[in-house]
């Protein structure tokens, strides 16, 4: 990706620190833990949302989970293959070349088509390394999972490869996307108040 679009730190959910963002934002990553209540509440919205079918634009790049610790790389794919139309990629882009090969396949081709994509692999296990945080090999147990936030059609959608679909999380705009993507991760945080392992990313021009 060229560094036009960067990815940055959301220091707090109050307008003073969103305010700090730069903009427009396309794409928002939560980091969150996975806690018991979480993995409950998630079990209830699934039956839930089987059983009243959701509005899923055809547009949302959607893709499965299925390597373990990959959570940080699918966030990232979810949150570019969603943003096309805003961001430029170098010619050589490991990721744009995966997203256009995947364009076509469904959420579980994708995943399949992932676990045997090595320059993908490459990418995202030195990119890992790069970070502050020693990256966790891939079937180690971690209990931190990053989803994204984009802006699909005018809808709010989350998405989450350990999720079987898409979620629809209503209206938004270019304007309002940072803040409706901030309440639905209060939500998140209020699911689970004695927890302070929450990070907030959003991508962003530069």
């Amino acid at each position: 990706m060229r560094p036009t679009w960067q990815f940055g730190d959301v220091y707090g959910l109050d307008p003073e620190l969103l305010g700090m963002v730069p903009r427009p934002v396309c794409a928002v990553l939560l980091l969150f833990p996975v806690t018991d209540k979480y993995e409950a509440f998630k079990q209830e919205e699934e039956e839930k949302l089987k059983g009243q079918r959701q509005e899923v634009s055809p547009d949302v790049y959607f893709i499965k989970q299925t390597i373990g610790n990959a959570c940080g790389t699918i966030g990232l794919i979810h949150a570019v293959a969603n943003n096309q139309a805003h961001l430029e990629f170098e010619s050589d882009s490991p990721l744009k070349k995966f997203i256009e090969q995947t364009s076509k396949m469904t959420a579980e081709e994708r995943a399949a088509f992932l676990e045997k994509d090595e320059s993908i692999r490459v990418t995202h296990e030195s990119s890992a390394q790069e970070g502050q945080t020693e990256a966790p090999s891939l079937d180690e147990k971690v209990n931190l999972h990053f989803i994204a936030f984009v802006n699909v059609g005018g809808q709010l959608y989350e998405l989450d490869g350990r999720k079987p679909f898409p979620i629809v999380h209503g209206k938004t705009s270019e304007d309002h996307f940072l803040e409706d993507a901030a309440e639905v991760c209060k939500v998140f945080m209020a699911r689970d108040p004695q927890e302070l392992r929450f990070t907030i990313i959003a991508l962003s021009k530069d």
